[in-house]
Formats: structure tokens, sequence, C-alpha cells
């Protein structure tokens, strides 16, 4: 017996009811991860030795690749991926005009109640996503930050030829990526036999959230590149590699300075 069209259409909203509230429950879910992350990030970051580590790392390449005579403010600088915007609030405070970019809304209004409350005029954030290739225009900066952005991005390629695009000629790129997935205990006895036990629970404070978040998070990739990967994938996307050096918690990660042809 052939279904009534009532029957039909009643059987069709319900099913268009359940799809969007499974989408609705998504959003919901994945702004409120957002949000926890943001929050946990705030408190971990300032405490967090690898993490501070790491922004010296940064600043210092950002840094070297000004051309003389060059003030700070006339750098145009670009985080993607910048979450809650810590990195980000700290290159704008060593005085580069930086731009912040996150696809999660919830982190970038995070990220523009720390640039009121600092009173950072050389400092804006930006919901959006690079990938989608009309966010900027082409050179619109002198250097592109990526800080373990890529092995989360579902297209990482398209990522690096996106901040290839957005680069002046001649502009620099900080890249720092994770080269394995960094395990809770793994981690924390690998810490604890190289630094002691002290330092093996001071990496609680970041390795325990981790765990946490990238079980919760919606599963992309994750894409870890070794030394080899990351350079092919760079020079195909048209950079230079000037630097690269394993960093973050002892090496799990890889730090990439690279250079887009003054001649694009």
């Amino acid at each position: 017996m052939q279904p009534s069209a009532p029957a039909t259409v009643a059987s069709g909203a319900a099913g268009f009811i359940m799809k969007a509230a499974v989408v609705a429950l998504r959003w919901w879910l994945d702004r409120m991860l957002s949000i926890g992350y943001g929050v946990v990030d705030d408190y971990v970051y300032p405490r967090f030795n690898h993490y501070r580590r790491l922004q010296a790392e940064v600043h210092e390449l950002v840094a070297a690749a000004m051309p003389p005579a060059v003030e700070r403010r006339d750098i145009r600088v670009l985080d993607v991926a910048c979450g809650p915007g810590n990195f980000t609030c700290a290159l704008a405070e060593a005085g580069f005009t930086v731009t912040g970019l996150d696809s999660y809304a919830a982190l970038v209004e995070v990220a523009k109640e720390k640039r009121r409350a600092r009173h950072l005029s050389n400092l804006a954030f930006r919901h959006g996503d690079l990938t989608r290739g009309n966010t900027f225009r082409d050179g619109s900066f002198d250097q592109v930050v990526s800080i373990h952005t890529l092995y989360v991005h579902p297209t990482p390629e398209r990522l690096l030829r996106e901040a290839h695009r957005v680069l002046k000629p001649g502009g620099h790129a900080v890249f720092v990526n994770h080269t394995r997935q960094i395990g809770q205990w793994s981690t924390l006895r690998e810490i604890g036999r190289r630094d002691g036990l002290g330092a093996a629970l001071h990496g609680l404070l970041w390795v325990l959230p981790n765990s946490i978040f990238e079980a919760a998070r919606q599963r992309v990739g994750p894409h870890y590149w070794d030394e080899e990967t990351f350079s092919t994938q760079l020079r195909r996307t048209g950079f230079s590699v000037l630097e690269m050096r394993r960093t973050f918690l002892g090496g799990v990660s890889l730090l990439v300075w690279a250079r887009k042809s003054a001649e694009n």
C-alpha cells in the first residue's frame, strides 16, 4: 500500500526537523567547546613555559624579517586561526600592526574583548576562513603567522596556498605544526624522563586540557608533518624554507620560517 500524501509530507517534515535539530545541537556543542577552549587557554597561556618560549621564538623571527629602516607599525602581520588571540595580542603589543583571523566566531569575540581591554589600536580581529579565498586581497600582508593550525585544518595545502597569496612579494611566514599526536601519558612520561617529575607535572597544565579538546572536537585530519613532508608542501606552494627546527614540549612540533619570492 502506497503511503498517503499527508503521511508523506509529515514524514518529510519530521526528517527536516530532525536534521535541523542535529545541526543546531552540533553548532551549540561546537560553540561551547570554543568558549571552553578560550577560557582554558587564557588560564594556561601565561603559566605554561613552553607557550612563552614558543611566543619568543615566533616574535624573534617576525622581528628578524623586518626590512631596514622600517617602523614596526608599518609591518602588517596576519595571525591565521588566532583562537582567543593571545599570540596575536603579544605581536601587537610588540608594535606590529596585526590582524587575527579565526573561523570560530565565539573565539573571535573573546579576542576582541582582549583588544578592547588592552586598548590596542594596531590590532584587529576578523571572523573567517582564509581558504575561502576572498577574505583578503593578494599581497595584503608583510608576514603571516600560523601556530598549530595546519594539522587540524581540513585542507592544509590550500591554507598554505592562501597564506602565500596574501603575502606581499618577498614576505615572510612562520608556520608551527605538530609532527605527531600528543598523547596524554606518553608525552608526560617523555617529559619526565628528559626533564624530571616537576616538568612532567607542569606539562599537565597543557597536555590534559588539550587531550580533552582533541577528543571532543570535530574530527579533521590530523595532518602531522615531519621535516621532509613539511618542506615538500611549502615548496609546492611556492615558499622557500629559510629555517626549520623542532620546538614545543621538547620537539613535538616543527617551526618553519619561510619566504615568498620577491618576483611573485
